[in-house]
């Protein structure tokens, strides 16, 4: 992404965005978001979490988050405003193909999964698609493709920020011309009050905005689970967690900082504060936030106007190509300067009250970040097939061997129940609900 210098002097020393009050300066914005990092988990104590025992708890949760759907008062974001450049892929990560069998692409799968939810309570489930100016265009273009998948949908897009050297000077990519990327998911907020979409959604009547982000194709959309935990709470946020695997794991270590809750950035996090450990040698800061959450309506509207300050930028060590002097391109083999983008998770001490709700990991986090090895396309696949093998198997069905992929329509199968309550019980005779293809799973 890039950007030529009257961007620069906008961000430097005039006004940015409407109603978002004067940018700062990039030297002073980068010690600030360098302030954050040198925080880290100072002062964090560990949270309290609705944990997996609590199922009761858990089950009336659940029956309220069914009946917000059921009243048409959710709508659910996904953010997508990445490429699919570390994955070998030409376009937006959405577009990456994910399905097993099918071959379905990230959104296609989320699409599946919204068309369940408005199958199971009978009314429209909005879906609002955050990209950024190195995806708007191949994005729509995508969804106009697939007919919109037949659903509700809505574009708005994130802002850029300028990338900077170590020393807070931008980085140059060719005369005239300066780095710049999404400003990260925090950008969501004041991506939804420019658009005018904030304001729509509650003149209809919708009361919690769903959110996760486009490169976990597990991901409970608008789960009912957190969905209700946000209103009986009642609570302005309700965020899934997960007990990480190590101090070294990259999810957002969760906790609480003069009885507000907050989430540190793994990058940000201390190697020392991430493996402290308690008397019964478990991590301390156990909670890891994955990103999924559910904010109340009314909570983002009143954050809005201050989305800024509420909001603030981080630095992110990255490596960037620039072009000397000379003319010449550079390609860095190691970080020689820093992202700025802001984080959604960073509302979350604005919350007068927030419930964090532990999440199943197996079936709810499998990200894609890299193109091999963990947390690559391969490991995804093998978590959705493992995923539905569990559903179906605890549903008595007949499955495949192991050389063979499983792959389920969302649309109609979503969970152990809705697997248990079809009447076929051998994949087999089941396609295209339940698809079965060759592959080495395992």
């Amino acid at each position: 992404m890039t950007s030529d210098k009257n961007d620069y002097v906008k961000f430097t020393n005039a006004e940015s965005e409407p109603g978002s009050g004067a940018a700062p300066r990039l030297a002073a914005t980068l010690e600030a978001a360098l302030a954050l990092r040198r925080r880290g988990a100072r002062g964090l104590e560990p949270a309290p979490v609705v944990r997996l025992e609590q199922t009761a708890e858990r089950a009336a949760a659940r029956e309220a988050g069914l009946a917000l759907l059921a009243e048409g008062r959710v709508a659910t974001l996904v953010v997508a405003g990445g490429q699919g450049t570390r994955l070998g892929h030409p376009g937006p990560k959405g577009t990456f193909p994910i399905g097993p069998v099918s071959r379905r692409t990230l959104f296609g799968l989320q699409a599946q999964k919204i068309h369940g939810i408005q199958r199971r309570s009978g009314k429209p489930l909005p879906w609002i698609v955050m990209t950024s100016e190195d995806t708007d265009p191949a994005t729509r273009a995508s969804f106009a493709a697939e007919a919109r998948f037949g659903l509700e949908v809505h574009f708005v897009r994130q802002q850029s920020l300028p990338c900077v050297d170590f020393a807070g000077e931008p980085i140059r990519v060719a005369e005239g011309r300066f780095a710049t990327a999404p400003d990260g998911h925090g950008g969501m907020l004041a991506a939804l009050a420019k658009s005018g979409l904030l304001e729509a959604l509650a003149a209809r009547g919708i009361r919690a905005l769903a959110y996760q982000q486009v490169d976990n194709p597990l991901a409970r959309t608008a789960d009912p689970l957190l969905l209700g935990w946000l209103v009986r709470g009642p609570a302005e946020v309700a965020t899934k967690v997960l007990r990480k695997r190590g101090p070294d794991e990259h999810l957002g270590t969760v906790g609480v900082r003069e009885g507000r809750t907050h989430v540190v950035e793994y990058s940000e996090l201390e190697p020392a504060e991430g493996a402290a450990r308690g008397p019964d040698g478990e991590l301390r800061l156990w909670a890891g936030s994955f990103g999924v959450h559910a904010f109340a309506l009314d909570f983002l509207r009143r954050c809005a106007g201050r989305a800024d300050a509420l909001l603030p930028l981080h630095a992110a060590p990255k490596v960037i190509p620039y072009v000397e002097t000379d003319g010449s391109t550079v390609a860095p083999t190691e970080a020689n300067g820093y992202k700025l983008e802001r984080f959604v998770f960073d509302l979350l001490p604005e919350a007068r009250a927030v419930t964090l709700v532990e999440g199943v990991r197996e079936d709810e986090y499998a990200p894609v970040k890299n193109a091999q090895g963990p947390e690559s396309p391969d490991s995804a696949r093998r978590a959705l097939d493992a995923c539905a093998r569990r559903w179906l198997a605890s549903a008595g069905w007949t499955l495949p061997p192991a050389t063979h992929w499983v792959e389920l329509d969302h649309s109609v199968i979503d969970g152990p129940e809705e697997a248990a309550g079809l009447a076929a019980r051998d994949v087999r005779t089941a396609d295209p609900v339940v698809r079965v293809g060759p592959g080495v799973p395992g």
